[in-house]
């Protein structure tokens, strides 16, 4: 099992299998969001989506869901 020290948690845990998004934020995510912070931010994702009735495949949605995800793993939450 891999651990990472989880920034949201800001404590060791469990590590996802593989980078969750492309390209440098997805590396990011893989080395310091654990597995169990990554799920609770895709059910966060998921109320967002619900709430503001977002499309992930509309670009302009991707990327307010992607600066959100971004404050919600790393900013002081």
């Amino acid at each position: 099992m891999r651990t990472v020290h989880c920034t949201k948690l800001g404590r060791e845990a469990e590590g996802l299998d593989s980078p969750p998004w492309p390209g440098e934020l997805g590396e990011k995510i893989y080395n310091h969001i654990s597995r169990e912070a990554w799920k609770e931010w895709l059910g966060q994702q998921t109320i967002l989506i619900n709430e503001k009735n977002l499309s992930p495949i509309n670009p302009e949605h991707k990327a307010l869901l992607k600066a959100e995800m971004e404050k919600w793993l790393f900013g002081d939450s």
